[in-house]
């Protein structure tokens, strides 16, 4: 008999809020410091998604696989990473995961089962199957592998091949969708014909769940239930969250393609100051509660952007730009 799932509790409520917080605090001075001409690159922004991509991040254990995308800063600090390599990355210091050489949004700990994304769409589905048939053939269990994408991503070839794959072999994939309504400027109307995105999990053959992405409280529940599933054995789980982007598809993008209608409407919600009404209404927190946590979020990133723009970053003329990060790897490629 499955075990059951673990209700969502008051203390993990306001776990992944306070994750979301931080979340947002810093990808506004990342959008600041874009401003500023301080970035080179885009910066690509995940507000009104926080809700969805923190409830992936968190809810993953220690030995799992998680491949985020571009609009899942949240996801990405609830699965360990952490505010200054962020701006690390960002800002390019040679201090950094990435030492400064290598697309902002590129970062991860492939060995701590962390992926740097790969920019083309749906690319994660197959990368993150292979992780799990690896582990299988290596006889490891209880592993989960996550991904993240929007809904334009499920109209690529490598989100097919990806999850069929997957579904064949009954991997323990979670693939987890935000519809925002958008791939970039293409309504959904132009992407599938399908009456509901959801549909296409009956069409490849595994378990679909839906989730209100400006609800965290929903996006807790619906994602613990989907990864429960796969980490018993349930195959792959599709998750397809509601909601909209905030914000255009870069820094760079203004959004005036998306419908005033959609903005107004449930959907355009900020899952943000829903949380934070959800824990004033339920007395989880106090104002006071609310406004010392976001103080202390601010602290944190802006000491941590202090610091990094006094890093060094790498110098062209001294850089040893091999793709492998260290000697012995490439004279020796069979190294560990």
């Amino acid at each position: 008999m499955a075990k059951p799932v673990a209700p969502v509790s008051t203390s993990d409520y306001i776990k992944a809020y306070r994750v979301m917080l931080v979340s947002r605090v810093l990808e506004d001075k990342l959008a600041a410091l874009y401003r500023a001409g301080m970035i080179k690159g885009g910066v690509f922004l995940g507000k009104g998604q926080e809700a969805l991509s923190v409830s992936v991040g968190i809810q993953l254990r220690r030995g799992d696989l998680f491949a985020p995308l571009i609009r899942d800063q949240a996801g990405r600090l609830a699965f360990g990473d952490t505010v200054l390599d962020t701006l690390r990355t960002y800002l390019g210091s040679a201090l950094g995961s990435m030492r400064g050489r290598d697309g902002n949004i590129h970062r991860g700990r492939p060995r701590d089962g962390y992926y740097a994304m790969i920019s083309h769409l749906g690319a994660m589905v197959p990368a993150v199957a292979g992780g799990l048939l690896a582990r299988r053939l290596r006889g490891e269990s209880g592993i989960v592998g996550a991904t993240c994408l929007g809904d334009g991503g499920t109209s690529t070839g490598a989100f097919h091949e990806g999850l069929n794959a997957a579904a064949v072999d009954k991997l323990p994939l979670l693939v987890v969708v935000a519809n925002n309504r958008y791939a970039y400027s293409t309504p959904n109307s132009r992407q599938y014909a399908c009456a509901d995105l959801l549909d296409k999990a009956a069409g490849y053959g595994v378990t679909g769940h839906r989730a209100d992405g400006t609800d965290l409280a929903d996006c807790l529940r619906t994602l613990r239930t989907a990864i429960h599933q796969a980490r018993e054995g349930g195959g792959p789980q599709l998750v397809v969250a509601d909601l909209l982007r905030l914000v255009g598809h870069g820094e760079h993008d203004d959004a005036s393609y998306v419908e005033e209608s959609l903005k107004k409407s449930r959907l355009g919600a900020d899952c943000l100051q829903l949380a934070e009404s959800h824990l004033l209404d339920q007395k989880w927190a106090s104002a006071d509660d609310l406004r010392s946590w976001r103080n202390e979020a601010e602290r944190e990133v802006n000491a941590a952007a202090d610091r990094v723009r006094r890093e060094p970053i790498p110098d062209p003329a001294e850089e040893d730009w091999t793709a492998l990060s260290t000697a012995t790897m490439r004279e020796n490629p069979g190294t560990p």
